[in-house]
């Protein structure tokens, strides 16, 4: 089963690397990574995704709160959480097409970061779902240059303040 894992992790050199290197040790994949400070200065917040049985997937979670660097741990796979990821596009568009691309982008609530005669950089925050779709059509108005896509974040509904 797919799992969305939320850690908060001390911001010290090497810390990022024992978590990763802890999931990867037992085999597991990590399928996104996404890592940026939080309102504390001294604390990150890490959003990673990888597939593991849900009994497999605790036992990680606890060794990982037993790293000195995690604060804390939160599987977000079950519960109310919103999961999102940001995809920036460069695709090479023609003239006939910009249009029609652009009202794409609209529908799609994304926006149009950068256009010239020869390219368009879009912007589009979304369910990993929406960004596969909104990828495979924008891909009829012209050729895909480069993609480049966040992962997962993820946000508890609740009024909980992140991880456990």
């Amino acid at each position: 089963m797919r799992h969305v894992i939320a850690i908060l992790l001390q911001n010290e050199a090497g810390a990022l690397t024992r978590v990763t290197g802890l999931i990867s040790a037992r085999g597991y994949n990590i399928e996104s990574l996404s890592v940026a400070p939080t309102n504390d200065s001294t604390v990150s917040r890490v959003t990673l995704v990888t597939t593991g049985s849900d009994a497999v997937i605790a036992q990680i979670n606890a060794q990982l709160l037993k790293l000195v660097d995690v604060v804390a741990v939160e599987d977000m796979t079950s519960g109310d959480t919103l999961a999102r990821e940001l995809l920036l596009i460069k695709l090479q568009l023609s003239a006939e097409h910009v249009d029609s691309a652009a009202a794409l982008v609209r529908r799609a609530g994304g926006r149009v970061l950068a256009s010239n005669p020869s390219i368009y950089i879009v912007e589009l925050a979304g369910t990993e779902l929406e960004i596969g779709e909104f990828i495979a059509d924008i891909g009829a108005f012209g050729e895909i240059i480069e993609v480049v896509r966040s992962g997962v974040l993820g946000i508890a509904r609740t009024g909980r303040h992140g991880p456990n």
